[in-house]
């Protein structure tokens, strides 16, 4: 089957009681938060809550919306949410090496894949939400608030 032409993701900044963030430890692009491809026939919202228990065994609820990351040239489009951490306990998947949660500023140490930690920090930015950013090759474009 050939991939599809363009791909939509979902992924949650999802927060326990405490205040931290969920990241998962990919096996591919380290620490990020967790999030992926959004299948046939399912919501965003949908796809970032199965997404979060699939990578990471955290149930949650998805309470705003935060906004795009749209990278261009690979024509995938990453939409971003708040989560809340309602159950489930921290475990790997296939998906995730290492699971748990951490303090923002420490979240944001260890997120290193490229503009992963700018989408964490956009994400906690409430004053630029919803938010639209492109990315053509290693440039992004300027934050472009949806006023």
């Amino acid at each position: 089957m050939a991939p599809p032409k363009h791909i939509v993701s979902a992924a949650t900044i999802t927060f326990n009681e405490h205040g931290d963030i969920l990241l998962i430890k990919g096996p591919k692009r380290g620490w990020e938060i967790p999030g992926g491809q959004v299948e046939e026939g399912e919501s965003l919202k949908e796809a970032a809550i199965r997404e979060t228990k699939e990578e990471s065994g955290i149930d949650i609820e998805v309470t705003r919306f935060c906004g795009v990351f749209q990278n261009v040239d690979r024509s995938i489009c990453n939409t971003l949410f708040w989560g809340k951490a309602i159950g489930g306990k921290p475990t790997t998947s296939s998906e995730s090496l290492e699971v748990g949660f951490f303090p923002v500023e420490k979240a944001l140490e260890r997120v290193t894949w490229k503009n992963f930690s700018q989408r964490i920090a956009y994400c906690l930015n409430e004053a630029i939400q919803p938010f639209y950013v492109e990315c053509r090759g290693n440039e992004v474009e300027e934050l472009k608030p949806m006023l």
